[in-house]
């Protein structure tokens, strides 16, 4: 029988209410994900549209969005045809947005999916874009703080472009030697998606080093000809990716100063979301939970 959205959105509701342990809810929850991805027809995208908006709501526990959206993330997408997986992805991240520090993984998994999806279409601009825009610091962080990485061969890049320290030209040549043959594809410029990356990340170093800097050595330190580094500072600069500005008259970049309050907002930032962690995982106690909704309670009748 099919599920209309009315129907979904009533045991999306009912679950949400659910007085039950998280693990019953997790197994309702994808429980209802099969449901739909087999009783939906025409109506899929829209039907797991409506759940993947659910499952973000605040009044979903993360330990249970978390779990949910991972299996989105890992086995759903995957497993749509391009097109429809390309539509369920952005509505995905546009829908995480306002809380996407508690959900980095996940983000960072849809957005390697949808570079999946564009390289496949040989999009070799929104296949990088997708992976180094607004979230590569936060995909970066999420990738650096993962003790698996730490045993690649790549986490010394990895690491340089975390802490934006610059990466010297022996280990792009060491990285390019791992990518496959369609990853090493050019740009309209003539350089690769891996050059421009490693380009515009030793750009964004340097501008943490240096107040200033002719474009002559600019170039020299970025390996490319001045007129292209001057060209692609001003793009930064433009789309708002980096603090400058030029001067063509005197062939100089300048940078802004780095202000150090966005450093701490960050550090900041990773530490909620870690002590968020650790009440979400003491939570999924029932004994733990119930303790601390008394404790609650009784901080508030104070």
């Amino acid at each position: 029988m099919s599920l209309t959205i009315a129907q979904i959105r009533q045991h999306l509701s009912h679950l949400a209410n659910a007085q039950t342990s998280h693990k019953d809810q997790v197994d309702k929850y994808r429980s209802l994900l099969n449901n739909v991805l087999s009783n939906t027809g025409d109506n899929i995208i829209e039907a797991l549209k409506v759940f993947v908006e659910a499952i973000v709501n605040e009044n979903v526990s993360l330990v249970i969005s978390r779990q949910i959206l991972s299996d989105v993330s890992t086995q759903l997408l995957p497993d749509l045809p391009d097109g429809q997986s390309k539509l369920l992805a952005h509505f995905t991240l546009e829908k995480i947005q306002p809380r996407v520090i508690s959900f980095e993984e996940q983000v960072a998994n849809v957005r390697q999916h949808l570079a999946s999806i564009y390289e496949r279409e040989n999009n070799w601009k929104e296949a990088a874009s997708v992976l180094v825009g607004q979230q590569r610091s936060r995909m970066l962080a999420t990738l650096f703080k993962d003790e698996r990485c730490q045993s690649l061969p790549e986490f010394s890049i990895l690491e340089k472009m975390y802490l934006d320290r610059i990466i010297r030209p022996n280990e792009i040549t060491q990285l390019d030697a791992m990518l496959q043959p369609h990853q090493k594809a050019k740009t309209v410029d003539g350089s690769t998606i891996l050059n421009r990356a490693i380009i515009e990340h030793n750009l964004l170093s340097a501008s943490k080093l240096y107040k200033n800097m002719k474009i002559v050595e600019l170039g020299r330190l970025l390996g490319i000809e001045p007129i292209k580094a001057e060209k692609i500072a001003g793009q930064m600069i433009s789309e708002g990716r980096m603090e400058g500005s030029i001067d063509q008259v005197e062939s100089y970049v300048h940078f802004k100063s780095q202000k150090l309050l966005p450093t701490w907002d960050k550090k900041i930032e990773t530490l909620c979301y870690h002590v968020n962690h650790i009440i979400e995982l003491m939570s999924a106690d029932p004994k733990v939970r119930e303790w601390m909704n008394k404790h609650l309670d009784d901080q508030m009748t104070l």
